[in-house]
């Protein structure tokens, strides 16, 4: 597989070395050449000088014969940008963009753009060690597999907590939105009728869930 990495941060430069540790071809493009010194004088993949918010970068890095992109530049405005032009010039088929802001990241959600937000799993992380929740109780964010969704809340599971709702390794709650208000989830929770929910669901839980909350709307999803 081919992919194309936006950003050589910590983030871009760890993820590209463990594609190319995976036998995948990666190139990694960055405005600044001193950022490619974190793949180090190993790295099997190759590098493109330049913004990756320029069509022409991007094509000089093989954008049109990509199989996945990602978009992890320390900008929230920048990743989008490119993830758009990756999705609408170049028809890539499995795209990922880092926000840091999570409302934002709904919005573009609904763009048809697959977010991450470290905001979010950090957050997660810290609740799960105060409620001594072992890590592992999180999915694995294979966005190839996982479904996130928007659930609004009806009254008949008003009332409920997240603790309630929430699967270990199968459904997991990453925010609430109410009254315009984003909430990151906690276990003790109160749902209440009109909440809007982010969930993030396991191939083999999607039924079940989406039977019993039947308020459910898939956010639309990036071809993955």
């Amino acid at each position: 597989m081919k992919y194309v990495i936006v950003g050589c941060g910590r983030v871009g430069s760890t993820l590209a070395k463990l594609l190319v540790a995976d036998k995948h071809d990666v190139i990694v493009v960055d405005e600044n050449p001193a950022a490619f010194k974190r793949l180090g004088n190993r790295f099997g993949g190759a590098v493109e000088v330049g913004t990756g918010i320029d069509y022409d970068v991007l094509k000089r890095a093989g954008a049109d014969r990509a199989d996945g992109f990602v978009a992890v530049t320390d900008g929230d405005n920048r990743n989008v940008m490119a993830a758009l032009i990756a999705q609408r010039m170049f028809r890539i088929p499995k795209i990922v963009a880092r926000i840091y802001d999570p409302p934002r990241g709904q919005l573009y959600r609904d763009l048809g753009i697959e977010t991450f937000s470290p905001t979010t799993l950090g957050a997660q992380l810290i609740r799960d060690r105060l409620a001594d929740t072992p890590y592992q109780s999180l999915p694995s964010f294979d966005f190839g597999n996982l479904t996130p969704l928007v659930v609004t809340i009806g009254l008949e599971n008003a009332g409920k907590t997240v603790a309630d709702i929430e699967m270990p390794g199968k459904i997991r709650i990453a925010a609430i939105r109410r009254g315009g208000v984003l909430i990151v989830a906690s276990q003790n929770e109160k749902l209440l009728d009109g909440d809007e929910i982010s969930v993030i669901v396991a191939p083999d839980a999607l039924v079940g869930f989406a039977t019993q909350y039947l308020a459910v709307v898939p956010v639309a999803k990036l071809a993955v």
